[in-house]
């Protein structure tokens, strides 16, 4: 009894000093609450204006309000551009629907010029090529580019929905008829003097193209020249002597170590093509991820401290099943577009990336892709698309290149082979140039 009674008198005591200290806890944090509040109502708040990295104007396929004097002056220039735009589409639809199409067509390319990613000029610019021209495939980039702006746009909803499959049936037969292409040339012996010759003249053209889109100013004569000899040529600088240098010197790395290793891509392969591309020009940075932030046009690529995990993630998709399940082109061309995206050196982001596409290519069967100079602003182009969502355009280019560099071959050795230092002409990579033999 007398040992319950003590029980009950600690347990009364122990209530007391707990009762004691929730009551002192909420004087203090009661006594913050007055001192914060006092310090906020007493500060001098500044609220700065948001950054909207949305320019203004339009945003989707309808235009904003117009809502007085007070707005920026480049605001007001945009929306009279989308004012203007509209009208001119109204005037295209209307000569269409009179059967003035080539009018409709200049109304509707100045409709766009002015709005490029106003989706009803979109959609409506996209049906007209798709009725009357029969250009399924540009129509399809317009319905696309349209949801890109404007996701529940009805009419460009209802459009690409019919036309997706369509356009992937022709690219799958552009891409059956460059595997006949493909099959053909690797029938063609080794030892063929012809083939010889035509390797010969397509490794100059390589390395003369991929250094021309950056900008080298060499002549193709004076690229070989320079392959050949290993002597300067007077007036040009050293640098571009170098980008011709790393670039064989890069080729024959692939085509002596990886070219027929079986094993998967790593990131020391990438580096040591990067390292011989810059090597001559830059070899401090040669083989080495960029350490600051770069700006390439439009296009902002990752920070430097992502660069890593970036490009490990881009290894996993490039050794991955699905990736290597696609068609052997499509794949060279993502793979080629991943890597420009994430942009990892400082300098040399487009040769590396053109060299490992061609990698993939060489390993499937087919000759490296010539991306002739006067297309460059094809190519960027493609490019930037593919950055605002839609990368089919260019893996469709690469295609397109794929099998005029085949053309080149196969011209090569048939019997207008004694003619192979023809190749060396601008015209002969293009569909004119080309096409017409085959």
């Amino acid at each position: 009894m007398k040992c319950d009674w003590k029980q009950e008198l600690d347990m009364k005591s122990l209530v007391d000093r707990c009762k004691k200290l929730i009551i002192l806890s909420s004087i203090i944090c009661a006594f913050a609450v007055v001192i914060s509040l006092h310090k906020l109502l007493t500060h001098d708040v500044r609220i700065s204006k948001p950054f909207s990295p949305i320019p203004a104007g339009l945003h989707g396929y309808y235009l904003e309000p117009f809502s007085g004097e007070s707005e920026p002056q480049h605001k007001r220039h945009n929306e009279a551009q989308d004012a203007e735009a509209v009208v001119s589409l109204n005037a295209a639809l209307e000569m269409k629907k009179n059967g003035k199409t080539e009018k409709a067509l200049k109304l509707f390319q100045h409709a766009f010029a002015l709005s490029p990613k106003h989706a009803d000029i979109l959609n409506h610019y996209g049906e007209f090529l798709e009725d009357i021209k029969n250009d399924i495939v540009t129509a399809d980039q317009l319905y696309t580019l349209a949801l890109t702006s404007y996701p529940e746009h009805n009419g460009a909803l209802m459009n690409r929905q019919r036309t997706a499959s369509i356009v992937e049936n022709l690219d799958r037969e552009m891409l059956r008829k460059i595997d006949e292409k493909r099959d053909a040339l690797l029938s063609i012996p080794e030892n063929d003097s012809a083939l010889r010759r035509a390797k010969k003249e397509a490794y100059f053209q390589h390395i003369y193209h991929t250094v021309g889109i950056e900008g080298n100013t060499m002549t193709l004569a004076q690229t070989r020249s320079i392959l050949e000899t290993r002597i300067a040529v007077a007036g040009k600088s050293i640098d571009e002597h170098n980008e011709i240098l790393g670039l064989d010197a890069a080729m024959k790395y692939i085509n002596a170590t990886l070219l027929y290793r079986l094993r998967d891509i790593t990131m020391r392969d990438i580096l040591e093509i990067h390292k011989r591309v810059l090597g001559h020009v830059d070899p401090i940075e040669g083989g080495h991820f960029r350490r600051t932030q770069v700006y390439v046009g439009g296009h902002i690529p990752p920070g430097p401290s992502d660069i890593h995990i970036l490009m490990n993630q881009f290894l996993e998709w490039l050794n991955s099943e699905d990736a290597m399940e696609l068609h052997p082109v499509r794949y060279a061309a993502l793979a080629h577009y991943k890597l420009v995206y994430i942009h990892p050196f400082i300098d040399g982001n487009g040769r590396t990336s053109r060299l490992l596409m061609n990698l993939l290519l060489m390993q499937a069967g087919y000759p490296p892709v010539i991306i002739a100079k006067q297309h460059r602003h094809l190519y960027y182009q493609h490019l930037q698309t593919a950055n605002e969502g839609d990368v089919r355009p260019f893996v469709r280019f690469i295609a397109q290149c794929t099998e005029r560099t085949l053309n080149l071959y196969l011209w090569a050795t048939s019997e207008y082979s004694h003619m192979v230092p023809a190749i060396g002409e601008p015209h002969i990579l293009s569909p004119e140039g080309l096409d017409a033999f085959l």
